[in-house]
């Protein structure tokens, strides 16, 4: 294991020649980068270039084939996803089937993470309270479970739940893809706004490269599982770094 000072006193989020094979591609290849505390980083790219892959490697719900990650200058590459410190929003929901939305006194969606962490009733209460109101999530919706919610509604409950416990590292796989274009701007506006006040990494896959624009500190463009180019967004934009970046930018007539 390669073990540099800059990586150990790095207290954001480092990928180090990041690998990810199948029988028949290289999903990551050879990925670095480099991710500050607070930052937000919008990663877009054809479809297949490897951009969900990566966001699962961080997660730890798809194992290293090759390099390292590290979180707050620890190596997570054998650590369990849930003591990572890393939160995700799956374009497939992900909830529990069999709890509902919200419910104070029982495990549910939007509770359970508080309830393992041990929080008091009330403060558990206040919490999904307060995160529902911001989301749209309608209190009429809480004694529902997912079979009862539509793709959309799933969709918000499911970053609702994300946002219940502040991670170190938030990580969203087009988190909006199934919600109406009004309630995606409130929700667009929302996470970051919520980024900005818990302090976390945000790492946010998306093919609304517009979207992506609006919300991210830096973007990241790739390609047949290799970061192409990463910088600030009107960075990128004046100065694409090759042919297919250029080609990408002009398909969303920015």
């Amino acid at each position: 294991m390669v073990q540099s000072a800059n990586i150990f006193h790095n207290k954001g989020l480092v990928l180090d020649r990041v690998t990810k094979r199948y029988p028949t591609i290289v999903a990551v290849d050879h990925v670095n980068l480099k991710v500050e505390e607070r930052e937000f980083i919008a990663i877009v790219g054809p479809t297949g270039c490897g951009k969900t892959t990566l966001l699962r490697l961080i997660a730890g719900v798809e194992r290293l084939d090759g390099g390292h990650i590290y979180i707050r200058g620890r190596c997570v590459d054998d650590v369990n996803p849930s003591q990572r410190g890393v939160r995700m929003v799956f374009q497939e929901h992900a909830l529990w089937p069999h709890m509902r939305v919200f419910h104070k006194d029982i495990p549910s969606n939007l509770s359970f993470g508080l309830k393992l962490r041990k929080q008091l009733p009330q403060s558990i209460e206040e919490t999904a309270t307060v995160i529902a109101k911001r989301l749209g999530i309608a209190k009429t919706l809480f004694p529902r479970k997912p079979d009862q919610l539509s793709v959309g509604q799933k969709q918000v409950v499911g970053i609702g739940r994300a946002l219940t416990i502040i991670p170190k590292i938030l990580l969203l796989d087009e988190p909006f893809a199934h919600v109406d274009p009004q309630h995606r701007l409130t929700l667009r506006r929302e996470l970051k706004d919520y980024h900005n006040k818990m302090g976390s990494i945000a790492l946010y896959v998306s093919h609304n490269l517009p979207e992506a624009f609006s919300l991210a500190d830096r973007l990241a463009i790739m390609q047949d599982g290799k970061i192409i180019q990463i910088d600030h967004p009107s960075a990128i934009q004046s100065n694409p770094a090759n042919e297919f970046v250029e080609d990408f930018l002009k398909c969303f007539e920015l």
